[in-house]
């Protein structure tokens, strides 16, 4: 298959730097650019000493349209609020766009203005935006030429959701969402809040109510459902790097018939059987972060509680990978026509 060359605009955060990792591993792909401007001169190795030898390529300060010049497609490692203006040029200049901000992860603009409190300067391009949940848009990515890639929690929850609220199996009224994220979910930062001796040994909640994913988890949660959807979502952060484990509640529909924790898991068989991504977990085998730890593989299952008459599920996945840079990856594979494995079958932490 042809190469096609990749540009990252923002590569020294840890998304970017992981778009980097798995790029790395790509059979078609070649990395063109990668840009950053507090590290600009410098080179991507000296930034993160493990690529030494691997990945030496020069850091540059450049505009969208001096990346574009020679690039097919770009990944934006941006900011919401500078996503927004960037995305639009790099289109303008006739390359395809993943980006991995909020900005265009909405079709209604009215949600996404409430959410990250901002006027989004760039409307026209929402309804033209593909969601970047290959399993769900596989075949509007084949054609898009700009990818929305999702956050790493509605990644995470819409997964383990999916099918039930597609086969109308739960209550939408009932959905409660407790997801865990790793530190580098906050980006590479230097804030108090996320130094070593603040993270050690804590475990805590933050953005309890009005956290700006619960409105991206509706929107989508709606979309499968086919009717308006609202969620509790309650994120926390915990004191390992990466990772991110959700555990939702909710009640079965009189539609689901006698439920079981087998018939739970069957669901989950029968809906992703074909994916490569998403690994079903059987009976009595719980998720662990460090079963997906730098990969772009998703763990679930569920379970089902005769006490309560409650729907347990229970969703897995590395947020750097899955919940970011890998899962990019993947749906540049739909984009561009390239296996959608391909690249990302051997990129795992490994032990």
């Amino acid at each position: 298959m042809k190469q096609i060359k990749v540009s990252i605009i923002g590569s020294t955060g840890y998304v970017g730097a992981e778009v980097v990792r798995g790029l790395l591993a790509h059979p078609y792909a070649e990395i063109s650019h990668l840009t950053s401007q507090t590290f600009a001169g410098q080179r991507f190795s000296d930034v993160y000493p493990v690529y030494r030898g691997i990945c030496d390529i020069l850091l540059e300060d450049l505009t969208p349209e001096e990346v574009a010049k020679d690039s097919d497609l770009v990944i934006t490692a941006l900011p919401h609020g500078v996503s927004s203006v960037t995305v639009p040029k790099l289109l303008n200049a006739g390359v395809k766009v993943i980006d991995h901000s909020g900005d265009f992860r909405y079709k209604d603009v009215n949600i996404y203005e409430k959410s990250y409190k901002l006027e989004h300067p760039a409307k026209d391009l929402l309804s033209e935006a593909v969601y970047g949940i290959p399993e769900f848009y596989r075949e509007k990515l084949k054609n898009a030429r700009l990818t929305a890639n999702p956050g790493c929690y509605p990644t995470c929850s819409l997964i383990a959701l999916a099918p039930f609220l597609k086969q109308g199996l739960i209550n939408i009224n009932t959905i409660i969402i407790d997801a865990v994220s790793g530190v580098t979910g906050a980006g590479r930062k230097g804030d108090l809040a996320y130094s070593y001796c603040e993270l050690d040994e804590s475990f805590k909640p933050y953005g309890v109510v009005g956290h700006r994913h619960t409105s991206e988890i509706e929107e989508q949660c709606s979309f499968l459902a086919g009717t308006d959807v609202k969620v509790t979502f309650t994120p926390h952060l915990a004191p390992f790097r990466r990772g991110m484990l959700a555990t939702i509640y909710c009640r079965p529909d009189d539609s689901f018939g006698e439920v079981t924790t087998e018939k739970i898991i069957s669901v989950y068989e029968e809906y992703y059987k074909n994916e490569t991504f998403v690994r079903v977990l059987p009976k009595g085998t719980m998720p662990e972060v460090k079963a997906v730890n730098g990969s772009n593989f998703i763990d679930v299952t569920g379970a089902y509680d005769p006490e309560t008459g409650m729907i347990k599920l229970f969703s897995c996945q590395d947020n750097l990978g899955k919940g970011a840079a890998l899962q990019a990856i993947q749906a540049m594979n739909c984009m561009c026509g390239f296996p959608e494995d391909a690249g990302l079958l051997t990129t795992v932490r490994g032990v």
